[in-house]
């Protein structure tokens, strides 16, 4: 589990591809350390991306690990792009976990979530957005950072435009849905926009009412962001002070049986949208 900023997807990928690289010279991680004169820790935080590899120190474990030839060349690419800048930096005032998980989330595949309070913030409208920043905000900040925020917001909201768009799948409690942010024509709106996303194939929507009563996610929301290749599942968890990743085979197994737990509990998509349209015209 870390709490703050997550490591990005190519830094993942680089230090897992290390890893099975050390392996198959039948290395542990003190022998390599002792072969380029290391701290056994330092390859220990370069395999579990707590550090970010350089370039100098990538030639060194690849001329240790013995490749070459395309593998060695992919793997040097891979380094180099996985300091490449995204869209997100150019808003240098971003909390870092916050501009963390932007970074994971632009290189998903696919998120499933549970959401208690809020609407998911790649399926929110912006007057919606508007109203639930400057709250969390508490008002102290300039309007203009608040604008920016989410300025933020709806631009993430372009990777479920893209031609192989992110593909969500929203469990959304009952509470978020009744919960009016800004006033009832911002939420009837939202109410309104989820049925337009709701009808794109890479978008589920579906709704956990009140009756169904207690469940093993009453503890907080949280997000299953899959991500590509052979990488494994990351859980995000955001709370006040900090974001938090958990990573553990384990405990990433538990949260997907807990999804898969609220999906059997939730209403299906079809009477989920039924639901949603009984809100929009009620608010």
């Amino acid at each position: 589990m870390m709490a703050g900023s997550g490591p990005t997807v190519r830094q993942r990928q680089l230090a897992s591809e290390l890893r099975r690289l050390r392996e198959l010279q039948g290395l542990t991680g003190e022998q390599a350390a002792r072969r380029v004169g290391w701290q056994p820790s330092k390859i220990s935080r370069i395999e579990h991306c707590a550090s970010r590899v350089k370039a100098a120190d990538l030639i060194t474990l690849l001329d240790t690990y013995g490749v070459s030839g395309k593998v060695r060349q992919s793997l040097i690419t891979l380094q180099a792009s996985a300091r490449e800048h995204g869209w997100w930096d150019v808003y240098d005032d971003l909390p870092s976990d916050y501009a963390g998980y932007i970074g994971l989330e632009s290189d998903a595949t696919a998120i499933r979530c549970y959401s208690m309070q809020l609407v998911h913030g790649l399926l929110q409208t912006e007057e919606y957005a508007q109203a639930v920043i400057k709250a969390t905000m508490m008002s102290q900040k300039p309007a203009e950072e608040i604008d920016r925020r989410v300025e933020v917001r709806m631009t993430r909201q372009a990777a479920l435009g893209k031609p192989e768009p992110l593909h969500i799948h929203s469990i959304i409690d009952e509470a978020a849905l009744r919960r009016v942010m800004g006033d009832p024509e911002v939420m009837s709106k939202q109410c309104a926009h989820l049925l337009t996303q709701a009808r794109q194939p890479h978008v589920t929507i579906q709704v956990l009412p009140h009756d169904a009563g207690a469940h093993p996610a009453v503890v907080g929301p949280f997000a299953i962001l899959n991500l590509p290749g052979t990488q494994p599942d990351v859980v995000y968890i955001e709370t006040m002070a900090s974001s938090i990743y958990i990573e553990a085979d384990t405990e990433v197994h538990q949260y997907n049986l807990v999804f898969n737990h609220l999906c059997a509990m939730a209403l299906n998509p079809d009477d989920s949208l039924t639901f949603l349209r009984a809100i929009a015209t009620a608010t």
